[in-house]
């Protein structure tokens, strides 16, 4: 079995909306949190500042861990076939913008990046992460 180690972030702005990102390696483009794989060593909240910067140009101060979330995917559902199931632990921490300003990503996992209210959200295409670590910020 695989083993995938990513760290996302729930950030919000003084409206209430809900940063996201366009996630396009899946069977379907889908909207998802800002986030991603830890490289090699490399620490949860730095992975999750790196990936934010990357996926939006903001720059993030980590606030909370708000949890871990563990799913097994079978290796016949996984994105990148490989015969293995795969485990993914997704550490979702609340994160708050520091600087930068909102740019979307190139040659990456995402191509767009934005803000939603509660209602837009809710009628946009997205990964079930979304509506997991919005559950765990007590947003929804």
């Amino acid at each position: 079995m695989d083993l995938r180690v990513a760290a996302y972030a729930v950030v919000t702005d003084d409206d209430d909306r809900v940063l996201l990102a366009r996630w396009t390696e899946g069977r379907r483009v889908a909207w998802t949190m800002p986030g991603g794989g830890l490289e090699a060593g490399e620490d949860p909240e730095d992975a999750v500042r790196r990936e934010v910067r990357e996926e939006t140009g903001y720059t993030v101060h980590v606030k909370e861990l708000l949890g871990i979330h563990s799913r097994v995917i079978p290796a016949g559902r996984r994105v990148r076939k490989s015969g293995e199931p795969l485990h993914t632990l997704r550490i979702v921490y609340r994160a708050k913008i520091s600087g930068g300003k909102l740019r979307f990503e190139e040659n990456g996992s995402t191509d767009m990046a934005g803000w939603f209210s509660l209602p837009a959200l809710a009628e946009l295409q997205r990964v079930k992460l979304v509506d997991i670590a919005l559950r765990m910020a007590e947003i929804i």
